[in-house]
């Protein structure tokens, strides 16, 4: 079967992106192959026709559980057998899934690199008809590249078992020494490589300084009308700005990872049905999700590295029609960035002792721990060594990218319960336990299913739709378990860690220092990186991007912040000047800054400069009402 008989018949398209079919062509050809496609550029097509074609099944091998779980969702939904090893899978699950890969004509197997390390994963393999490996995010097994993951380095396991079978590695965002290391540390053998243009000459990046964000967002998006992203920091902020955004009129939801998945799920479907105009989300994100005519992707906050702001910028105007990537800057943005990225970078020592305090928290034994899974209160633990949150949490992410721990976080996923009554017995009960009767009916309403199978509760939901504090929630629940209204499963922490070495304290860790120190390095270089590009107002915000990805241009795109400035600067003596907008403005009425922003077409800087010379020469002076007239 031709590839674009298989574009047609799976995807419903009649012609390939730029780069794609050269890159099918390369794989078929059993060569091994390099692919760096900006975000949008449609990577996973590039593997996924080839392995359809050739007989067997494809390995995809992912560090991204959530990636992985939709490519196979959509891989079914088109009626083509997959299959993903997540995390929390019982060895009985994944022995099953294994043998349905050997014998039961799957084409697709997505795991993460740690999971090559089970020898169990590794017999299985040898014994499948593999046809293609596929390496998805590729940029993690380079010590340079965005999110180093040591595990990636265990993907050579498959090419020892499979020497035959030639590979594909695939990213979105790989400086020059980042490709050479992908290259090397999967020993390709004479690469084809293939690079498309970091230009997307459809975005207009801009950096916003101001002082007063809120309203430059809500600026931006009466400005630009579409469909929109509002990346913010952390999840709270998530919720607060959905709400001011509600609040002035306009159409918006919000998305983190401790919601419930029928609300992400809701939330997506409402946000890419247009039901909802705005998401405002943290940055994990966007990830796997093609819409395409988002028209504003907005930071709130300023991007952790140049390399996920090209990637989350790069989720707007993927119809090709214009859009804007925009980033709003505050004064003191530059300490925030550095004070949570740079400050909270834990120091070999601190890493190593933390580790030593883990294992005695959990009273593991020198010599022992290895492949034992333990509860986790962060909260508790922090408290117990007296250690700083961020820090310890920091850690304890870098203890798990380099394979020394697993941290499985359960959000608010924590508490299990099944009704195990009737409906008549259950309200004779509450006729008799009166105090109860508020608690029963919030999760009868909250929850449909619960008489019929064991139903996850979102504990905090429920907390705040009793009214009465979590301890007395807790309270009634277990009443109705002994008395045998419910079944109650209720974990006490909001973690899971999984100790993936035995315990040798120094010479556990030991052996990552070097990547500890590489890449706090990197982070180092990555926020300066983003630093130099929000400040830098002379060069074409693209011709900085594209520079940063070693690729030069002398062409300016002549619509991000920096070229609209500088064409403000060379408009023509016949031009109405800003000034005397101001003036005609306030010959109607008195009007305050935000009121001379929405009226007149230029910058806050700009209109701000021109607010002083007017007041210094007293043309205009600001009234007790905070408005500005004319004098």
């Amino acid at each position: 079967m031709h590839p674009i008989e298989v574009l047609e018949r799976y995807w419903n398209y009649t012609s390939f992106r730029p780069l794609q079919e050269d890159i099918i062509t390369s794989v078929l050809n059993n060569e091994d192959t390099f692919a760096l496609l900006p975000t949008g550029g449609g990577k996973s097509i590039c593997f996924q026709i080839p392995a359809l074609i050739k007989d067997g099944i494809c390995i995809v091998v992912s560090p991204l559980i959530a990636l992985m779980r939709d490519q196979v969702n959509t891989l079914k939904q088109k009626g083509i057998k997959a299959i993903a090893l997540t995390s929390g899978m019982s060895y009985k699950d994944l022995d099953t899934q294994l043998d349905n890969c050997v014998f039961g004509n799957y084409k697709f197997l997505y795991l993460s690199p740690e999971r090559l390390q089970q020898q169990l994963v590794q017999e299985r393999i040898q014994r499948m008809n593999v046809n293609l490996i596929a390496i998805d995010e590729a940029h993690c097994i380079s010590q340079w590249g965005n999110d180093f993951r040591p595990a990636y380095k265990n993907i050579t396991t498959l090419r020892q078992i499979h020497p035959q079978v030639n590979c594909i590695a695939l990213t979105a965002t790989a400086k020059h020494n980042v490709i050479n290391d992908i290259v090397k540390n999967l020993d390709f053998v004479a690469p084809k490589i293939f690079k498309a243009s970091f230009t997307r000459p459809n975005i207009a990046y801009q950096v916003i300084h101001t002082d007063d964000k809120l309203f430059q967002l809500e600026h931006a998006l009466n400005s630009h009308k579409g469909s929109a992203i509002v990346y913010v920091r952390n999840r709270r902020a998530t919720k607060d700005i959905n709400d001011y955004l509600n609040a002035k009129g306009f159409s918006s939801t919000f998305y983190h990872g401790g919601i419930t998945n029928k609300e992400k799920k809701d939330r997506l479907q409402q946000w890419l049905n247009e039901q909802k105009q705005i998401m405002v989300a943290t940055t994990a994100f966007g990830m796997g999700i093609d819409k395409a005519n988002v028209k504003n992707v907005i930071h709130f906050n300023l991007p952790e590295s140049l390399e996920s702001y090209y990637q989350e910028a790069g989720r707007a105007g993927r119809d090709g029609s214009l859009a804007n990537a925009i980033i709003l800057k505050q004064h003191i943005d530059e300490d925030h960035l550095k004070k949570q990225f740079l400050s909270t970078l834990p120091s070999i020592d601190f890493v190593k002792r933390t580790y030593k305090m883990l294992c005695n928290y959990f009273q593991i034994a020198y010599g022992e721990g290895e492949n034992s899974t333990y509860q986790f209160d962060f909260k508790t633990f922090c408290s117990t060594y007296k250690l700083n949150p961020s820090i310890t949490y920091n850690t304890l992410i870098l203890l798990d990218r380099n394979s020394v721990i697993t941290l499985t976080q359960h959000f608010n996923f924590r508490t299990k319960i099944q009704f195990l009554t009737s409906n008549t017995v259950l309200f004779q009960y509450l006729e008799k336990h009166l105090r109860l009767n508020t608690l029963v009916k919030v999760l009868l309403r909250t929850y449909g299913g619960i008489f019929d199978y064991e139903t996850k509760v979102n504990l905090n939901l429920i907390i705040e739709k009793v009214g009465i504090p979590e301890k007395q929630i807790i309270a009634q629940l277990q009443q109705l378990q002994k008395d045998d209204v419910i079944n109650l499963e209720m974990a006490n922490t909001d973690s899971e860690i999984t100790f993936l070495k035995p315990r040798e304290d120094n010479i556990t860790i030991n052996p990552i220092v070097k990547t500890i120190e590489q890449q706090h390095l990197l982070k180092h270089k990555q926020v300066s990186a983003v630093l130099n590009y929000i400040n830098n107002d002379s060069v074409c915000k693209n011709q900085q991007l594209l520079a940063y990805f070693d690729e030069k241009t002398t062409a300016t795109c002549g619509q991000c912040s920096v070229c609209l400035q500088q064409k403000s600067k060379t408009k023509k003596a016949d031009t109405i000047n800003i000034s005397n907008q101001i003036i005609n403005a306030l010959q109607v009425e008195d009007l305050s800054s935000r009121q001379l922003l929405k009226a007149i077409n230029c910058s806050e800087k700009e209109l701000i400069n021109s607010i002083s010379q007017l007041i210094e020469i007293r043309k205009i002076k600001l009234t007790y009402a905070n408005t500005y007239t004319l004098i």
